[in-house]
């Protein structure tokens, strides 16, 4: 049972139902997580801002896939884990991607990099080594793969407390947190 509401749209200030009414054009749907966001505008418009900046940046919608799912596995977020499941097979991750992503792996040198700083980065609440950022570059990830795996792990970190906070309505296909042996 949520803890924290979503909005009754009938009541809502219409900038905000604005907001959320480009949001399900956008994607057909109002997720429960943005409608939970509705009831702090200022967090919801601040989400959005920040996640639309972040996806014209150097990491692909299948990259930042990965630092969502590391994050959302890592944090335990059962409504994270569930969208970023489904969001990142439509970005082009297989069940095996999404499952290697889950365990701060991944398909390649670049991709295992990024999942790998991104777990890192939860871990270690920042303060990743010398050797992981050197990890991280051998592979091939640049100051601004970094700076943005940051970033995109920042956006999840607020999604992911936001949803153990309000223990959000899963509206997406439930996955199970656990990982199979």
């Amino acid at each position: 049972m949520a803890r924290i509401n979503t909005v009754d749209t009938a009541t809502i200030a219409a900038d905000t139902k604005a907001t959320l009414d480009a949001v399900k054009a956008q994607i057909g749907m109002v997720p429960n997580l943005f409608a939970t966001f509705a009831q702090a505008p200022a967090v919801l418009n601040g989400n959005l801002a920040f996640a639309d900046a972040l996806s014209k940046g150097v990491l692909s919608g299948k990259q930042r896939e990965i630092v969502s799912l590391a994050v959302a596995q890592y944090n335990s977020c059962h409504y994270c884990l569930s969208a970023h499941t489904l969001l990142g097979k439509g970005a082009g991750l297989s069940a095996d991607a999404i499952l290697a992503a889950r365990q701060g792996k991944g398909d390649g040198a670049v991709d295992h990099a990024i999942a790998a700083l991104a777990l890192r980065i939860v871990e270690t609440r920042g303060q990743v080594s010398d050797a992981d950022l050197a990890s991280a570059r051998l592979a091939g990830l640049t100051d601004a793969h970094i700076v943005e795996i940051v970033g995109n792990v920042a956006l999840n970190v607020l999604t992911n407390y936001m949803n153990n906070v309000a223990h959000t309505s899963i509206d997406f296909p439930v996955v199970d947190l656990t990982i199979a042996a």
